[in-house]
């Protein structure tokens, strides 16, 4: 089968090329940065330049690589920013502009399916867990609003195009090597650090997922499963009361501080409050039932030790 794999050099899009030809699929990868080129050849894929925000460069490298799969990793999360409103300034252009440039040229190339990438951490606060049917937060403060609005407009594009099956993938809070939860990474250092501190009553429930678990279920999007929108989480949605302290044993860190969401706000944002209090757990049984996915890594406390040894 031939996939294209919009950005893919990020932390997902990588494992995935791998998965993808060890399948028996011909892959095309792209990337906006020229010198990130090499690693998709280096790969084994077919590597080309796109920018996800120039419609023209979008409609060519589509119509020139004939995909009969697409699948959209496109981010701009790996640039640095002040705050986490600019933070998400590219990403949410990538999902609304990105996106309809992209499934316009992916129903002119005559592509199937469309795979696409969004997040599970999104929904309104209160009880859970929560499934894909739950409403999103689209009023919540803020940049974190803002992001909803625009993950949900690009999974309406990717659901609603006539004539291509779209499957929208929620991934939960990403953990590898590589992400911000991983060796190096700026949540790990910061709790290295002593910098992260418990919100609240810690009772934001995280949905996280390895890597290599977030890769395997979009391989199986790829080959099969119905349209429609899933949670790829792992089986234990984790407080942040929990996790973090294990997290900073793990680390030989500082046991982390306590802060009220007041105080939350004023020194990290709005988003702080919302992940560390208020996010309720999400439930992974839709994708574990339809695409028949299992997760090398069911609960993120086997993962972190994994990952941190």
């Amino acid at each position: 089968m031939r996939v294209f794999i919009a950005g893919g050099t990020g932390v997902v899009g990588q494992p995935l090329i791998e998965a993808l030809l060890a399948g028996g699929h011909e892959v095309t990868a792209s990337s906006r940065r020229p010198e990130n080129l090499a690693v998709v050849e280096v790969l084994g894929a077919r590597p080309v330049l796109m920018d996800g925000l120039d419609q023209g460069a979008v409609r060519d490298v589509i119509l020139e690589a004939e995909p009969e799969v697409i699948v959209n990793q496109t981010t701009a999360l790996s640039a640095p920013a002040s705050d986490y409103g600019s933070w998400l300034e590219v990403t949410n252009r990538l999902r609304t502009e990105g996106t309809k440039t992209l499934m316009s040229a992916a129903a002119e190339a005559g592509t199937r399916r469309v795979v696409a990438q969004s997040a599970s951490f999104m929904t309104q606060p209160g009880p859970g867990p929560t499934d894909e049917s739950a409403p999103p937060y689209l009023n919540g403060p803020g940049p974190i609003g803002v992001h909803v609005q625009a993950n949900i407009a690009a999974e309406s594009l990717v659901l609603e195009t006539p004539g291509i099956e779209g499957l929208v993938l929620r991934y939960g809070f990403l953990y590898g090597h590589g992400t911000a939860i991983g060796p190096g990474g700026d949540i790990a250092t910061a709790v290295e650090a002593g910098d992260m501190p418990i919100v609240g009553d810690g009772a934001g429930h995280y949905p996280f997922i390895h890597v290599q678990d977030a890769t395997s279920a979009t391989v199986l999007a790829v080959e099969k499963g119905i349209p429609g929108v899933y949670n790829v989480t792992d089986d234990e949605p984790a407080p942040q009361a929990v996790w973090l302290p294990y997290l900073a044993e793990i680390l030989s860190a500082p046991a982390p501080g306590h802060i009220s969401e007041k105080q939350a706000v004023e020194r990290f944002g709005v988003q702080s409050a919302y992940y560390g209090n208020q996010l309720p757990a999400a439930s992974n049984a839709k994708v574990k039932a339809e695409l028949g996915w299992t997760l090398a890594y069911p609960s993120w406390q086997e993962g972190f030790r994994q990952l941190f040894g």
